[in-house]
């Protein structure tokens, strides 16, 4: 092998350290650019409360928080071409606590990773306060008596009210991302409606503790009047800020909590009256002992991520999920 002179190898090692601080100059860290992520905001339809298997530390261990953010969530169940799904949702979450609790998390995901899709579920825990409605048809079945006639009449001035709280709570979402050096058009920003979790065509033997302690007038308005509002009014705050629209409201139709009678349960994608008879036996957890009930299920996330997949990859700018004819969610899309 010809030896190279000394006089040329330093004239060359002048030229690396004038062109460069170090002239071999170690393996970088990657960059955002070459780490993507997808990103979950929101309450409890994203966090994941009633699927279980929940993550260490938000299932009100040792004083920890009641977050529920699933394993089994439906975000993480999505299937996308990301080296990482995160999940920032938290059960019981409204416009407010979005803002100040995950937005500063997501600044920091965003500002080391390329975030190419983020989904946000919001807007139930704020006026309309859905859980809360859904109780005191729980405590009208009980009493025997209807809720219908106390929170109808004003529910339409809730989810107005609702609106703009959800429009202010994306534009945070838009103006976090423009901090951290993105354009509105370089991710997407999807808003997910919420699905009705119970049906007045669920058998009158499951109308009770042992189901769905609901009465069917009750029911009828969740399902035909109630959470389709909802949905229009979150379509709203969606297009105020040019995000994409994702409606559940028909999405659990024919596998609603107690839809498959006392033989088939496994065919309902949404938790029955779920009870945490040990958490009833501990003072800290006691008032939670009811939380997982009325959500989607492990195969109810399942089926949703089926649906938020075919949207990610669609090119309209709203879509619904709805039930196919061989049993699965799927989605259609609206010009």
């Amino acid at each position: 092998m010809r030896k190279v002179p000394a006089l040329v190898t330093i004239g060359l090692l002048a030229i690396l350290l004038i062109v460069s601080d170090h002239p071999f100059p170690p393996p970088s860290e990657p960059d955002r650019e070459t780490r993507t992520a997808v990103v979950a905001l929101g309450d409890s339809t994203m966090s994941g409360e009633g699927a279980g298997d929940y993550e260490p530390g938000t299932n009100g261990e040792d004083g920890g928080n009641w977050c529920h953010r699933s394993r089994e969530a439906s975000i993480m169940k999505t299937v996308i071409e990301a080296d990482q799904k995160i999940n920032l949702a938290c059960s019981g979450a409204n416009s407010e606590k979005l803002r100040n609790e995950q937005l500063p998390k997501l600044r920091e995901i965003a500002g080391a990773n390329k975030v190419v899709a983020i989904v946000v579920a919001i807007g139930a825990n704020d006026d309309p306060r859905f859980a809360e409605v859904l109780n005191k048809c729980f405590e009208a079945w009980g009493k025997r008596s209807d809720c219908t006639s106390s929170v109808a009449s004003e529910w339409s001035k809730r989810v107005r009210r609702m609106v703009p709280k959800v429009e202010n709570t994306l534009r945070a979402v838009r103006q976090t991302m423009r901090d951290s050096g993105y354009l509105d058009s370089s991710y997407q920003l999807i808003v997910q409606s919420y699905a009705a979790p119970v049906s007045p065509k669920m058998p009158r033997s499951l109308q009770n503790l042992s189901g769905c302690p609901l009465r069917t007038s009750d029911l009828e308005w969740v399902v035909e009047e109630a959470v389709p509002e909802l949905s229009n009014g979150l379509r709203t705050a969606a297009d105020k800020v040019n995000a994409r629209f994702l409606d559940l409201a028909r999405a659990g139709d024919g596998h609603e909590a107690c839809r498959g009678g006392s033989d088939h349960q496994d065919e309902e994608w949404f938790t029955r009256l779920t009870v945490d008879w040990d958490g009833l036996k501990n003072d800290k957890r006691s008032s939670h002992a009811l939380q997982e009930s009325f959500h989607p299920n492990a195969r109810g996330h399942e089926q949703i991520a089926r649906c938020l997949t075919e949207f990610l990859a669609a090119d309209k700018r709203d879509g619904a999920c709805v039930p196919r004819l061989d049993g699965t969610l799927g989605l259609t899309t609206e010009s």
